[in-house]
């Protein structure tokens, strides 16, 4: 039986008895590349011939899941289907914003912020949040119809995206943020606070995109999609911010096959 092995599995490393010490001891350290390679024979040879696993069979009980999606995007609703020239500008004007932003950076960094400004961390997801898209919208609360005072509380309406807020962002914490409205966003509506966020988070994204930035972006550009094409009542300047989010996406961070066709 092992002539016939070796016939098929020659050994790759043999080694002479004839070249080894007679004390050689195979319990302790090899002393020499002829001691080694006969050591690991030896250890070779105790080996079984076939191994089974112990496997335990309550882990096997939940399948895992991997969410991956090659769908494209809906098509615009009939009479909105941005131009080929519409979306051209778009990503020339979002080109622009870039190069503004990476080129004063260092600036609006170094701008002190106002008193009521407190940045959370990157892993707070639910003071993102409540940052960007204030507390109103955030708890779904109704505005009221009159003016509560002159003054403007942006701990109720959320913080814009000012310069010298997200120029402090590093790649990790406009990843992390991006991630946060994308994830309210698949349950809730568009407001125009969301997408003044989503336009800047876009802009702060370095290119070439991460493994995760590109699956986040494409996810937003879906559900855009999804979105405009479920509103019953056409809102022209609402379907106009979804068609420039998707345009972005498709056409300036390459992913083409999710571009709305040009009307």
């Amino acid at each position: 039986m092992e002539s016939g092995l070796e016939e098929l599995m020659p050994r790759l490393l043999p080694v002479d008895d004839c070249d080894l010490a007679e004390d050689f001891d195979p319990t302790v350290p090899p002393r020499t590349p002829q001691e080694y390679l006969k050591r690991v024979q030896i250890e070779a040879a105790r080996c079984p011939d076939v191994v089974v696993a112990q496997i335990d069979p309550r882990k096997l009980k939940k399948k895992p899941t991997v969410n991956i999606s090659i769908s494209g995007c809906q098509p615009a609703p009939e009479g909105y289907s941005p131009t080929l020239k519409w979306q051209q500008q778009q990503v020339a004007n979002f080109s622009a914003v870039r190069q503004s932003l990476n080129k004063h950076r260092n600036h609006w960094r170094s701008q002190h912020l106002d008193s009521n400004v407190t940045m959370p961390k990157s892993e707070d997801e639910e003071g993102w949040k409540k940052f960007c898209l204030g507390e109103r919208i955030y708890s779904e609360i109704d505005a009221p119809s009159d003016n509560e005072n002159l003054g403007i509380d942006y701990m109720k309406v959320g913080f814009p995206p000012l310069l010298s807020i997200v120029s402090r962002m590093n790649q990790a914490t406009v990843t992390s943020v991006l991630e946060y409205l994308i994830s309210w966003f698949g349950e809730k509506k568009f407001t125009p606070e969301l997408g003044r966020w989503l336009y800047a988070l876009l802009a702060c994204l370095e290119k070439p995109l991460l493994p995760e930035a590109h699956s986040l972006i494409r996810q937003l550009a879906r559900r855009c999609s999804e979105v405009r094409a479920l509103k019953e009542s056409k809102n022209e300047e609402q379907i106009s911010a979804l068609n420039l989010i998707i345009c972005l996406v498709s056409r300036y961070f390459d992913q083409r096959d999710l571009a709305d066709e040009p009307s």
